[in-house]
């Protein structure tokens, strides 16, 4: 009877990759625990304080505000990027002339960085001379120009529309690549049978690529809470909290108000709230998966 014979080789080789994820991912979570229990400004004492931190913040009307920003723009992301981007998709994988370039100019806003991107669609919102306002008051439509980003009915979905611009191509990019992997004889046979573009994508591209619609919306959701750039650019969470998220708030809570008890509390409902999406998510794919064997 043979009998495997342990070696320390694997262990050593992953030694060093364990180590920096030990120091760099689950040291400072348990410590973010630990001081979610403690009333602490970042430097002297801290005071254990038990679940108060955790019982202010289900209290705190800003904190609840932002989640509920959170899922409005998740909301608008779902529509404005992986719908769009999925549309951008078929666009350039139908059989249409110029598609490489459509292809280029969608993925190019992704290639910016989001600061740059930030400042130039401040000028874009500006009230006085954006190009929004400027394109409205040529139209005739003088009444609907707004101060975009200081008018709380209208400073999410400004962003939410940046966001958009920015990933859609982002978007467009995963769901080309897995319409690619389809079979071309899938395509000759429905052009033999007539089938158009549009019917072409709608019941065969997009039914088969179903898989990587899901992974991309749960990529949406995630990036969504784990936003920040956009929004403490732009607006920084205003006007009067209209467009405050999690990550902006955590900011403001641990190095402006000097409160990293609470500011850690905060960060970890976020991330207990994060991983259950997952789980969801996870559950529900092996559940879809295994009606589909059957």
């Amino acid at each position: 009877m043979n009998s495997r014979k342990f070696s320390l080789v694997p262990y050593l080789f992953t030694a060093p990759a364990l180590t920096v994820f030990a120091l760099m991912v689950l040291l400072p979570l348990a410590m973010t625990v630990v001081y979610s229990f403690m009333d602490w400004k970042g430097y002297g004492a801290m005071t254990p304080v038990g679940l108060d931190n955790y019982a202010r913040a289900l209290a705190d009307p800003i904190y609840l505000k932002s989640y509920r920003n959170v899922a409005v723009y998740i909301a608008l992301t779902i529509v404005l990027e992986v719908a769009v981007g999925l549309a951008m998709a078929g666009l350039i994988s139908a059989r249409l002339r110029g598609a490489a370039y459509y292809r280029t100019a969608f993925f190019t806003p992704v290639m910016l960085p989001m600061v740059v991107v930030g400042y130039l669609w401040i000028f874009v919102y500006n009230p006085e001379f954006g190009l929004v306002n400027s394109l409205l008051r040529l139209a005739g439509l003088e009444a609907w120009t707004r101060v975009w980003l200081g008018d709380p009915k209208t400073a999410l979905i400004a962003i939410s529309i940046v966001s958009g611009w920015v990933f859609a191509g982002f978007y467009m990019t995963i769901f080309y690549m897995a319409i690619q992997r389809i079979p071309r004889e899938i395509y000759e046979t429905a052009y033999v049978d007539g089938v158009g573009e549009f019917r072409l994508f709608w019941k065969i591209k997009v039914p088969l690529i179903r898989g990587m619609i899901g992974v991309s919306l749960l990529l949406c959701i995630m990036g969504a809470f784990q936003g920040f750039d956009l929004f403490y650019i732009m607006t920084n969470g205003g006007p009067y909290h209209a467009t405050e998220i999690v990550t902006t708030y955590l900011v403001k809570v641990v190095f402006q108000r000097m409160n990293v008890g609470y500011g850690a509390a905060l960060a970890v409902i976020l991330t207990l709230i994060v991983i259950v999406i997952g789980v969801l998510f996870s559950l529900l794919r092996r559940k879809e998966r295994n009606e589909l064997e059957y």
